[in-house]
């Protein structure tokens, strides 16, 4: 599993500039209203070769009991016991508040380790930024900047020094289907896992998971062997059909960087909502292949099964590499396609592609449609290879390819994927620049 670290710290201090630091996005958003996934946000972070997950909260107000404040507090709770590494963040320009000795004492009590961080550093002299923080008794504060960029490799470094890494690449520890059921809650993932695993099954065991309660279902179907990832919280061995609706972004996304392909479950009867949208987000990011199933399907009517087709094609054509599934779990209906396009999506995800003929389909492209030019210089690719699996990635060499724009990437990846059959995984196309070989002699004339 990543390792899970969380951003804490009261109102304003720079929780939400720090986790776009480390994502490299601008994604945060945190909101004073409601909802899960309005009060934290989360995102994929790298340091060095190393992996992570990052969790964002709200601003932190441990004694809240009523409204919008003890809710955010509760997510923020969550947060922290999912977490292997907290930051604590505090402003080196306020310096100590009372609110951050209530959320010291919260933190201690958790019993994860916490990193005490000093933001909103730059300019100052570590040793003095730091001095003050000394007195909440966390240990050496870590002065940083997030705004700037200031420390932070060193500071996830030192994180994530004693915090086990990610597992080796699925696709090389595996060669069968690891499934990750995911959905937000009610739609139906319990059902559909009890389907999947149901009378025709001829091997199910439970193998222990991490101290959050995943665990790994095996089943064989039609010969084919295949490993369930559940996320709907199964608890022990000996009860692998007995499936919790608790809904946990992160299992979520632990069980998506697990998997090899995602069965993304949606309900007929409800609109696509935000979290459905970060879950599908999240699974073009990790690059899984994919399969959609709308679920109770039985239970729409007939008249308004052709308006939903419609919708569900509307806002989720950003998938459009992915099977959409109409499915019933509760009956059966439709579950075995929906297992034939895993195991399509799964050998889309695991092919191997010929040089020879990545170079032959790249020789096509360009005939049928050249880059466009960038000024005077046209981008000339010259040759093709694959890169890697689950997705699948093609490196494209040539000149000036730093100029093609995105909708000629776009355009060679919908060329490849049509011509390899690549239905149910995303596709990345890669494009280097070669080396110019004249370019030394071109600088000493100047």
């Amino acid at each position: 599993m990543l390792p899970i670290v969380a951003i804490v710290g009261r109102p304003s201090v720079g929780k939400s500039t720090l986790f776009n630091r480390l994502t490299r996005t601008r994604d945060a958003l945190v909101a004073d209203v409601p909802g899960m996934t309005r009060d934290r946000h989360y995102g994929r972070g790298r340091v060095g070769g190393k992996p992570y997950l990052v969790v964002d909260t709200g601003g932190f107000e441990p004694v809240a009991q009523e409204g919008i404040f003890r809710e955010m507090a509760r997510q923020t709770r969550q947060a922290v016991d999912e977490a292997d590494a907290v930051l604590f963040l505090v402003d080196a320009r306020a310096g100590i508040v009372s609110q951050d000795r209530l959320i010291v004492d919260e933190l201690r009590k958790s019993g994860r380790r916490v990193f005490l961080v000093v933001n909103k550093a730059e300019g100052m002299d570590p040793a003095l930024a730091g001095a003050e923080f000394h007195a909440l008794g966390l240990g050496d504060p870590l002065p940083v900047s997030a705004a700037h960029g200031e420390h932070i490799s060193d500071l996830m470094e030192a994180v994530l020094a004693d915090i086990p890494g990610a597992p080796e690449p699925v696709e090389e520890r595996v060669r069968r289907p690891r499934i990750a059921v995911v959905g937000r809650p009610n739609v139906g993932k319990s059902t559909l896992v009890n389907a999947l695993l149901g009378e025709e099954r001829v091997v199910v065991h439970g193998e222990p998971g991490t101290t959050r309660d995943s665990i790994e279902v095996e089943f064989e179907r039609d010969g084919r062997g295949y490993t369930l990832i559940d996320t709907a919280g199964v608890r022990r061995r000996g009860r692998v059909l007995e499936v919790a609706e608790k809904f946990s972004v992160v299992k979520t996304m632990q069980a998506i960087e697990e998997a090899n392909v995602a069965i993304l479950v949606l309900d007929a009867r409800r609109e696509i909502a935000e979290q459905d949208a970060h879950i599908a987000g999240y699974l073009l990011e990790a690059g899984r292949a994919l399969v959609v199933a709308v679920n109770k399907w039985e239970q729409l009517p007939g008249e308004e099964r052709e308006r939903v087709r419609r919708t569900l094609r509307r806002k989720i054509n950003f998938l459009g590499f992915a099977r959409l599934h109409f499915i019933s779990a509760l009956t059966g209906q439709g579950v075995a396609a929906l297992l034939k396009s895993v195991d399509e999506a799964f050998d889309a995800a695991m092919a191997r592609l010929p040089t020879p003929r990545l170079n032959r389909l790249l020789a096509q492209a360009v005939a049928q449609q050249e880059p466009p030019r960038s000024g005077a210089i046209r981008p000339r690719p010259r040759y093709a290879h694959q890169g890697g699996i689950n997705p699948p990635r093609i490196v494209v060499h040539g000149n000036a390819l730093d100029r093609v724009p995105d909708s000629y990437r776009r355009y060679l990846e919908r060329f490849f994927r049509d011509a390899f059959k690549l239905q149910g995984t995303p596709l990345r196309v890669e494009l280097r620049v070669g080396k110019n070989p004249y370019a030394k002699r071109a600088a000493r004339r100047r």
